[in-house]
């Protein structure tokens, strides 16, 4: 790649930067040479009793004598927990940190309270530990940890709070989006254990414009990533809970978490599919936020229930429900301009369940490694729509970057219709507009382009598909193409979850100018 090359993607990438992303930026290099540390104490801060409805129990990934299990890779450390680890990859490293396990099920509670004292041993040495966002969710459930289990011990209080005034020198501003939520939420959790009205302050200031910028109009989390919009209404739900039943603060929030938690949950019930698991698009995969199931069911222990069905919008998600059909379908942009870290190049990609069963499905995460397999995984090849000339509708890059990016406009948007076109090619000449419909017996997709283009469609692993001619045929259902000048088939990976990767079908179908592709 040439240096102008270079320089053009990254211009086209931080162009979009908010003025405060710069200017915490430029804090955070400063800090590099002026390092903010944990403070001891002269005082010990005073602690609250906080009641909690029962929350959603973590996933077990704490297994016993120092043994742990993260994102499908398992360690056994021995006599002494390495909280540095890295071996397994940075975010292994940050869920050791995060200290989930602390409130999985049947977790002993002296060997949680061990496991904290062993940690505070370490913190003068702590790197990884010390980050905001690492710092932000291991503050929320030592919090809950402690409060559920009536556990008083104020040289872990001490060490919390220090942790908590760091945390407020060190809030995520250069990146904004779900970080900066989640050290907001941390604070609120804090402000409320020690009844700290400083705490409070910045948590509220954090909290209610950014709820109000994160939560879309149709209630999907802005970043269009359904794992992190579950990810998220959870913590709103646990804020919520927090609010809702200890009376601190006037209760201020209670409001304005009850209408977000609402909204969000409306999304998630008309996203979700009738198996319960959302979709994959976007960074998304299975086994690291809460369910559908467990969500809803928490929302509804909290009083918070959706009322009225959702009419998706603003998420840039469409979900058609009709007959043996479920068509989830993305026609928005890749995400905010100033934070598509979790996007992918899939403009206009859907999934699809035929007879309560996924079948042509999104190619899912199972990285966040800077290597090939993430940057395939975010690449346009790798989702249920278009390419053209090999590119990338949007130019994803590194881990979580994305330079030039399709922007997309909606010409149609009716109950059994929708047609949109995005501009992602038009530096190679040409745009590219996808219609679907919903026909009474099957479904309808035409693409059109102004030169040579490749469709892609990624099936289901252990989909028997049948490759006849023109046509695909499935155990109940038949795919046929009109306009296509070859289909070739493939083998492709799916990436469910983290690190699991199994091989499934695949096929290229290439055509000039006109696709039309009838499911039936």
């Amino acid at each position: 790649m040439s240096t102008f090359s270079k320089i053009d993607i990254l211009w086209n990438t931080v162009k979009y930067l908010k003025p405060i992303q710069w200017r915490y930026r430029a804090k955070l290099w400063w800090q590099r040479f002026f390092p903010q540390n944990l403070q001891s104490l002269d005082m010990t801060p005073d602690r609250q009793i906080l009641n909690f409805v029962p929350s959603i129990p973590n996933e077990i990934t704490y297994l016993g004598d120092n043994t742990f299990q993260f994102l499908n890779l398992q360690k056994s450390f021995g006599e002494q927990v390495d909280w540095e680890f890295v071996e397994f990859g940075r975010l292994w490293g940050y869920n050791l940190n995060y200290f989930e396990f602390l409130n999985q099920k049947g977790m002993d509670v002296r060997e949680g309270k061990k496991m904290i004292q062993d940690f505070i041993q370490h913190l003068p040495e702590a790197s990884m530990g010390i980050e905001p966002y690492p710092l932000s969710l291991r503050s929320i459930n030592w919090i809950r940890f402690l409060s559920c289990n009536g556990i008083n011990d104020v040289d872990i209080d001490a060490v919390l709070y220090a942790q908590l005034n760091l945390l407020i020198h060190k809030l995520e501003y250069h990146l904004l989006g779900n970080h900066l939520l989640e050290n907001g939420f941390a604070l609120l959790f804090g402000a409320y254990y020690f009844n700290d009205p400083v705490f409070y302050k910045k948590a509220k200031t954090i909290l209610i414009p950014e709820l109000q910028e994160q939560v879309l109009g149709d209630g999907g989390h802005f970043e269009r990533s359904p794992m992190y919009h579950c990810i998220m209404l959870y913590r709103v739900l646990d804020c919520y809970n927090l609010v809702r039943n200890n009376a601190l603060f006037g209760k201020e929030l209670e409001d304005t978490l009850k209408e977000k938690a609402g909204g969000m949950l409306g999304w998630l019930e008309e996203v979700v599919y009738s198996d319960g698991r959302i979709p994959l698009l976007n960074d998304a995969a299975v086994g690291i936020a809460p369910t559908a199931k467990e969500l809803i069911e928490y929302g509804q222990r909290l009083g918070i229930f959706c009322s009225k069905k959702v009419r998706l919008k603003e998420s840039g998600y469409r979900k058609f429900r009709w007959g043996k059909f479920e068509l989830f379908i993305d026609v928005g942009e890749v995400g905010p301009d100033y934070q598509p870290g979790h996007a992918h190049a899939d403009t206009f990609s859907f999934e699809l369940y035929i007879n309560g069963r996924p079948v042509i499905v999104d190619t899912g995460t199972s990285t966040y490694e800077v290597n090939n397999t993430r940057f395939y995984e975010r690449s346009t090849a790798a989702h249920n729509t278009v390419v053209v000339f090999g590119q990338n509708s949007s130019q994803v890059w590194a881990g979580h970057r994305v330079a030039r990016r399709a922007r997309i406009q909606v010409l149609c948007d009716e109950e059994k219709r929708i047609v949109a076109v995005h501009d992602g090619y038009k530096r190679l000449g040409c745009l590219h507009t996808r219609k679907m419909e919903k026909m009474e017996e099957h479904i309808r997709i035409v693409d059109e382009i102004d030169c040579e283009g490749t469709a892609y469609l990624h099936f289901m692993p252990k989909e028997n598909i049948v490759f006849d001619g023109n046509r695909l045929i499935g155990s109940d259902y038949c795919i046929e193409f009109d306009g296509a000048r070859e289909i070739e088939p493939f083998t492709s990976m799916y990436a469910p979850e983290f690190n699991k990767r199994e091989e499934r079908r695949s096929f290229r179908i290439s055509f000039a100018r006109k696709l039309e592709t009838i499911i039936q």
